[in-house]
């Protein structure tokens, strides 16, 4: 799908903090059920571009579109366009003193003004798909962290975003509790959802993903299926990043 037809356009975007420039010249485009690994060793600017798309980074230069909409400042548009862009994040950031049902609910009650009972039983079809319906009443520190993701991502597509995106969404997880959450993300990838994923996890990008971007000191340093991405390297950096990963 070419750039005009995207749904997410990042144009020559720039960010730095400091004197540190994190973002270089990043263009690239998001297409409508396109599942996009991001891959890089830390620090290369892989989250910092997902924080750029839902403006929780302003970003120094260049243009970033959703939906054919400049994201700015301007603050009706950025509510809009948060709506249509969930965000998952390495940490779960589940309010403490709600239950997860609440949690679920709070947003769509708050910022689309769905009636309670409707936000409700929406919520309890979400809990059913991340396979956590018994644990409505419960509150976050009464779950696993693997359970915490689960409604982490739940929360977000109560909103009904049209794209989702993932920043490490496995990386402060015990080992056993990864895989409960990327089956998640994988039954949302197979029912059609457009995904930006940043993450470590190679088996994951092997699988699921339609393209592997892979950041290297700010920049997209290579765009390729996961096939001609994994099987034949493009450069000896790329090579050994693979084979770091276990992949």
């Amino acid at each position: 799908m070419s750039a005009s037809q995207a749904f997410i356009v990042t144009d020559h975007v720039c960010k730095s903090f400091g004197s540190h420039q994190v973002l270089r010249d990043v263009s690239t485009h998001f297409s409508t059920g396109e599942v996009t690994v991001i891959i890089g060793a830390s620090g290369s600017g892989k989250s910092t571009l997902l924080r750029a798309i839902n403006r929780l980074e302003p970003h120094d230069s260049g243009t970033i579109t959703i939906d054919g909409v400049v994201v700015s400042d301007d603050t009706a548009t950025l509510q809009k366009q948060r709506c249509e862009v969930g965000m998952v994040f390495q940490q779960f950031n589940l309010f403490g003193h709600l239950s997860v049902l609440d949690n679920i609910t709070l947003a769509p009650r708050r910022v689309r003004h769905t009636a309670r009972a409707e936000a409700n039983a929406q919520a309890m079809v979400l809990l059913r798909r991340v396979g956590l319906q018994e644990h409505a009443h419960k509150y976050p520190w009464q779950l696993s962290g693997g359970q915490q993701q689960r409604v982490a991502i739940a929360r977000a597509l109560a909103m009904n975003p049209k794209v989702m995106l993932f920043d490490e969404p496995t990386s402060a997880l015990d080992p056993e509790m990864v895989q409960e959450v990327l089956d998640v993300m994988r039954e949302l990838a197979h029912g059609g959802m457009t995904m930006i994923v940043v993450t470590h996890e190679m088996g994951f990008a092997r699988e699921v993903a339609d393209r592997v971007l892979f950041f290297d000191q700010g920049c997209i340093a290579h765009d390729a299926p996961p096939e001609a991405f994994f099987g034949n390297p493009a450069n000896d950096r790329i090579r050994a990043f693979i084979g770091r990963m276990g992949a």
